[in-house]
This record gives C-alpha cells, sequence and structure tokens, in this order.
C-alpha cells in the first residue's frame, strides 16, 4: 500500500521509499511501452527492459520504491491515472515530467497528457537530456 502526503515523504506498508540515485542508464531497470524504451537507442550495458507492468500507477509507484529506475507513460494518460503516482514519486525523491522536462499540469480543460517519464533526479535529467537530442520520431 503506497501512502504520499505532500511534504513528509512515501511509504509502502508504513515504511519510508526512496528513488534510486545515479545519472547512468547503465544497468538501469526500466519500464514503458517499448516503442519509447527503444528509443533509448542501442541497449545501454546491462539495461533490463520490465516486463509489461499492466498498471500503469504501479508502474510509476515502482520508481518511488526504487524497484525500476526509469519508468515512462506512453501517452493518452488522464489526470486521474498519474496525480498519485506523481506525488508518490516526488515525495520519494524522484521526478516525473513530461518527456520534455516540462512539469505535468493538471485540472487542465484537456485532462489527457504526452510522453512522460518517471526516475530518481540524477537519472530522470539524463533521460531527458537524452531525448532532447534524440527526439521521439513521433513528437
Amino acid at each position: 500500500f503506497y501512502v504520499a502526503t505532500r511534504g513528509a515523504g512515501a511509504q509502502l506498508n508504513g515504511a519510508p521509499i526512496w528513488a534510486t540515485s545515479g545519472t547512468a542508464l547503465d544497468f538501469a531497470r526500466v519500464a514503458g511501452p517499448k516503442p519509447i524504451v527503444e528509443q533509448l537507442g542501442p541497449s545501454p550495458a546491462g539495461v533490463a527492459i520490465h516486463p509489461r507492468i499492466g498498471s500503469l500507477a504501479l508502474r510509476l509507484c515502482r520508481i518511488g520504491d526504487g524497484k525500476l529506475d526509469v519508468a515512462f507513460a506512453g501517452g493518452q494518460s488522464r489526470d486521474w491515472d498519474l496525480a498519485a503516482a506523481d506525488l508518490i514519486v516526488h515525495e520519494a525523491g524522484g521526478r516525473m515530467t513530461m518527456l520534455s522536462g516540462e512539469p505535468i499540469g493538471y485540472n487542465r480543460p484537456d485532462v489527457r497528457h504526452g510522453v512522460l517519464v518517471a526516475a530518481g533526479r540524477e537519472r530522470h535529467a539524463s533521460v531527458i537530456t537524452h531525448f532532447r537530442d534524440h527526439p521521439l520520431p513521433w513528437s
């Protein structure tokens, strides 16, 4: 059971959780839609692409508890798919943004979102830099 309170951290079953640290994608545990994950380029050393996680919110929460290093949302997710997981990721020391690095906006007339990425803060910056240098062909 994941719980987070703004400014008070995140927990899994009552124990504090933290996103993983590090900047490199080498040896990272990555989950998300295959076409996006493949855009990371030739697989960096030891990248472990995790099997599909049916729940988007659970995939993102696994950034917060350190079971994943990078997670992507493939687009067309809605506010209600993301908001709680976004808080958990942030309170666990991670970042979750649009692939451009822009913050996610909620409670707007159009509640759909494009491609998103979640990771520990330092690794998140590396992923954003990668996709700025190598944009998705369909974006």
